[in-house]
């Protein structure tokens, strides 16, 4: 689960999604999967470093040494860009010094996504780390496997590699594989779904996440989006699990809402009507 950001953070990270959104009007995908990276190994080592961290984040340290102190460090490691945008991190005002690192990682999930959305493979994304988070979900052994953060990262990296072959998008497998390399006390399974509602808001739109005893058919699953985008007056994206216990019917939910229109659901609700 995401952090939860006081308002000073809130306020900082905020302004720099839109500097973030405004240089994804401009940039072509190279440059923003090099963005990317470069903020990854940013938010990696003000995670480790944490004497460097508090220096960076402590309202108390002049701007232009906090300015100063990146230059030391990364100038010549980031590109003029990525260093551009580090600078401004560092010269906001931060709740606490972890929500650098919280930051860090935000924007730099944000530009690896955008390179999905100037290749037009978000959906594709999308689905793949939902899914992939669905088997992780279903296979503990290997979420937690995946999730040891006692184990080096190299051979987690080599596991996760082996688990997603050659089957899922450049960008997913970039996300997970950062993932993986700073957990922070994540599971795996947890941080592939926050991902893939990322991608989804990446596209101005909500998760409905439906589940269904047989699969449904595209042209079922376009009527019950356009359903669901009328009713909550904002496009919807699907997340379709089966489930046979349900006999028939569907459940939705979006957000806290939960929908159930299963015939398990009818059934359910019926028995709980009956006098006792």
């Amino acid at each position: 689960m995401a952090a939860v950001l006081q308002a000073a953070s809130r306020e900082s990270l905020a302004a720099a999604m839109q500097r973030l959104n405004a240089y994804v009007d401009t940039a072509d995908a190279p440059a923003l999967n090099t963005m990317g990276d470069e903020l990854f190994a940013f938010a990696r080592l003000i995670a480790t470093e944490r004497p460097l961290r508090r220096v960076l984040a402590d309202p108390s340290t002049p701007e232009q040494a906090r300015v100063g102190l990146v230059g030391q460090v990364l100038g010549g490691k980031l590109g003029t860009p990525t260093l551009d945008f580090v600078k401004g991190l560092v010269t906001s005002r931060w709740s606490q010094s972890s929500d650098l690192v919280e930051a860090a990682e935000a924007l730099a999930r944000q530009a690896t996504l955008a390179v999905a959305e100037k290749d037009s493979t978000l959906d594709n994304v999308e689905d793949e780390l939902f899914r992939f988070g669905r088997i992780l979900d279903r296979e503990p052994q290997l979420n937690t496997l995946l999730s040891e953060e006692s184990t080096p990262a190299e051979g987690r990296l080599r596991l996760l590699e082996q688990v997603l072959g050659n089957r899922v998008s450049p960008v997913a497998v970039a996300l997970l594989r950062q993932t993986v390399r700073l957990l922070r006390s994540r599971h795996l399974d947890v941080v592939a779904e926050e991902l893939a509602e990322l991608a989804a808001a990446r596209r101005d739109r909500s998760v409905a996440r439906v589940t269904a005893p047989i699969a449904l058919s595209s042209q079922q699953e376009q009527k019950l989006t356009d359903s669901l985008s009328r009713l909550y007056g904002r496009p919807i994206s699907l997340q379709i699990e089966l489930d046979e216990s349900l006999l028939g019917g569907l459940v939705v939910q979006v957000g806290g809402e939960v929908i159930d229109g299963s015939v398990a659901g009818k059934l359910a609700a019926a028995r709980r009507a009956l006098p006792s």
